[in-house]
């Protein structure tokens, strides 16, 4: 690529990056709902399946609205889809913090789940697929940076956002919850309006989404796209089974290391492991992703969920809170890998024309395990409490076990944008 192509209209196409990560950071917060999951239950006298739930359904619509958004991207650009997921996102905000204030557990789950995980499906494909579009050789890197903004989410939330407006506002949820809408309005929206394609790809805009979706159609009902889909959905199901629960699960473990141990201590350590564990989410985003460069995107796979399985096993035979610490830290590495590889998978397997419709359908992956994994382990958590953290690791490991089998049948991708495509 020229550098005159870098820099069509003035638009240096690293400050989309910068755009793009910024509506990741907001986006990633959902992974910090576990800071707020024992708050709400003692709060408001709810159970762990009940309010884990409300994560599951945001995960779910997240994942179905952007299989919709990456098959209306080429028609509609990047911008209008961003600015639509932003609103969205925000206003599930709102509504959770009015459905608090009713004590209302179906406003919740349509605030917060239904409505601001629409907003966050129509925000989370639009950057990854409009960055990818800017950065043909380097796909891996580019899209890898980008996810990694949505990992570092969670630590912004967990670390920042929530303890400083909790503590502002002497605990009062609601008022928590109303300012975080304000403020992701703000900063989502002003990022979705420095979004726009590369110059050369606008004629890709006057697609019409049935058509994007008719080339596509033969490729989504592959062998491969149904292989690499389990494989996803394995690797997300595993991890997203204990990102939901790691706060309640560390402070279970260190409760029963020094029951002197205070609530406000507790809690503190549980927002602490989610922050550090965010990190590595964020960091194997990125790591991982530039490691399918050059070692190749299924490779990649195969090392992070035959390492994930041994990590499993030795979670589910440890008690000391600190090796639990140090372990789920290279499950949150490989779990957002994943995420980090998968734009490029898909772009080089099937083509990077279709890459926009194709990858916003492989993102359902993250809707069926939203859900899967943490209603496995809220159930668990509920009815077996006493062996609730081995028995949760136990199914992680059965699904790490099952994507490694899986991306032993899928066939070779090609390492580089250079090599071509398989069409």
């Amino acid at each position: 690529m020229s550098e005159k192509a870098r820099n069509e209209g003035g638009k240096n196409r690293w400050a989309m990056v910068v755009m793009a990560t910024l509506l990741m950071l907001c986006l990633g917060t959902v992974y910090a709902w576990s800071f707020f999951q024992a708050p709400i239950m003692e709060g408001y006298g709810w159970n762990n399946t009940q309010v884990s739930l409300t994560f599951s359904l945001a995960i779910f619509f997240l994942g179905t609205s952007a299989a919709v958004g990456g098959i209306f991207l080429p028609k509609l650009g990047p911008r209008p889809l961003a600015l639509s997921g932003s609103v969205l996102f925000s206003l599930g905000y709102a509504l959770a913090g009015f459905a608090l204030s009713l004590r209302s557990l179906p406003l919740l789950y349509i605030g917060y789940g239904v409505i601001g995980g629409t907003g966050l499906g129509l925000g989370y494909v639009t950057p990854v697929a409009t960055v990818a579009k800017w950065f043909p050789d380097k796909k891996g890197l580019a899209t890898g940076i980008v996810v990694m903004g949505f990992g570092f989410g969670a630590l912004a939330m967990s670390k920042i956002l929530a303890p400083s407006l909790l503590s502002w506002t002497n605990g009062d949820l609601v008022k928590v919850f109303q300012y975080l809408a304000l403020f992701f309005a703000v900063l989502t929206i002003g990022a979705s309006l420095g979004l726009s394609n590369p110059t050369a790809s606008k004629a890709g805009n006057q697609v019409r989404p049935s058509e994007a979706f008719k080339d596509a159609k033969p490729f989504l009902a592959s062998k491969d796209f149904v292989l690499v889909w389990i494989m996803f959905f394995c690797n997300i199901t595993a991890g997203i089974a204990v990102v939901g629960f790691q706060s309640p699960m560390f402070q279970d473990l260190l409760r029963k290391a020094d029951n002197g141990l205070s609530g406000a201590t507790l809690a503190g350590m549980g927002a602490t492991l989610i922050g550090i564990t965010s990190l590595f989410n964020g960091l194997g985003r990125f790591l991982w992703g530039a490691v399918s460069d050059r070692a190749g995107r299924i490779k990649t796979f195969r090392i992070m969920l035959g390492s994930q399985l041994a990590v499993f096993a030795a979670l589910a035979l440890t008690g000391n809170p600190w090796i639990f610490a140090i372990l789920l830290c290279w499950i949150l590495l490989c779990y957002g890998g994943g995420f980090g590889t998968m734009p490029a998978t898909i772009s080089e397997l099937f083509g990077a024309g279709r890459m926009t419709v194709m990858y916003g359908v492989v993102l359902t992956a993250w809707a069926a395990g939203g859900v899967v994994g943490p209603q496995i382990t809220a159930y668990i958590k509920d009815n077996f409490p006493t062996r609730a953290s081995s028995l949760s690791f136990i199914v992680g490991a059965v699904f790490v076990a099952l994507g490694f089998l899986v991306s032993l049948a899928l066939g070779r991708v090609p390492k580089s944008p250079s090599t071509p495509h398989r069409e």
